[in-house]
């Protein structure tokens, strides 16, 4: 591997900027699906019809980008992609329980067409100054920036969820226990549901506990997977901030 490239300010940039891409695409692909299936509910049919938004806004931005291509230089439609990109992780941030392709439009339009005016620039400013002899090889460790950055990026939002989970599902125990005469409401209440079927009483505490304790493990997986958007928006923002220093492209 050759690893002179990384003298280039352009392409050491671009290798960061292609990392921090691959984390805020392949993240986000992974983390949607699992919000839908697990916190959500949804079915894989349903599941697909949410997530096909992005490629279908992507596909349709590709015009308009070529075109502004040839008018605006490339590094101001890499920042105006990458703080799109931000904006977009940003609005996954006051996700809930009940959000679903609906809500998810806006944000998942957003980041379509933010992905198209970040990665494509990228390739031209990172790789138009390696020298013809050396660009084979160059070529090969930024995408490898783009795959890792991915890869990473999967492995660590699992991560970050569960770690998060558990932080927020031991908050609100903690919070639970301030509060008994609510905890005692809400059991006794949900008792009267599970009286209908007939059940002893035992049964309907142990019932009413355990509906408790799985919407609260809802509520802790939704604050975690807003945790990990707004963990991805911080990612991009710096990656955004450190445009401007590029060079302009050959």
């Amino acid at each position: 591997m050759d690893l002179h490239a990384f003298k280039d300010k352009n392409f050491t940039l671009g290798c960061f900027f292609s990392f921090s891409g691959g984390v805020g695409i392949f993240s986000t692909v992974y983390l949607i699906p699992v919000f839908l299936g697990q916190v959500r509910g949804l079915n894989a049919e349903e599941i697909g019809f949410a997530v096909c938004t992005t490629g279908i806004f992507q596909l349709f931005s590709v015009p308009f980008y070529f075109w502004l291509s040839k008018k605006i230089n490339l590094r101001w439609l890499l920042m105006a992609g990458l703080g799109g990109f931000v904006f977009s992780m940003y609005l996954f941030t006051p996700i809930t329980h009940e959000w679903g392709w609906q809500e998810l439009l806006f944000p998942q339009a957003i980041r379509g067409i933010s992905q198209q005016f970040a990665m494509a620039p990228i390739v031209t400013l990172t790789l138009g100054g390696i020298p013809k002899e050396r660009l084979k090889l160059a070529s090969g460790v930024f995408n490898l920036t783009r795959n890792l950055g991915g890869a990473i990026g999967i492995a660590l939002c699992g991560s970050i969820l569960n770690n998060r989970t558990n932080f927020h599902f031991s908050r609100m125990g903690e919070k639970m226990v301030s509060v008994p005469h609510t905890v005692n409401d809400f059991i006794s209440r949900s008792a009267l549901f599970f009286n209908r079927s007939g059940s002893d009483q035992t049964s309907e505490i142990l019932a009413s506990t355990k509906l408790l304790s799985q919407l609260m493990l809802r509520e802790a997986q939704t604050m975690a997977f807003s945790d990990t958007f707004l963990l991805i928006s911080g990612l991009l923002f710096i990656a955004f901030l450190l445009v401007p220093a590029m060079n302009k492209s050959p």
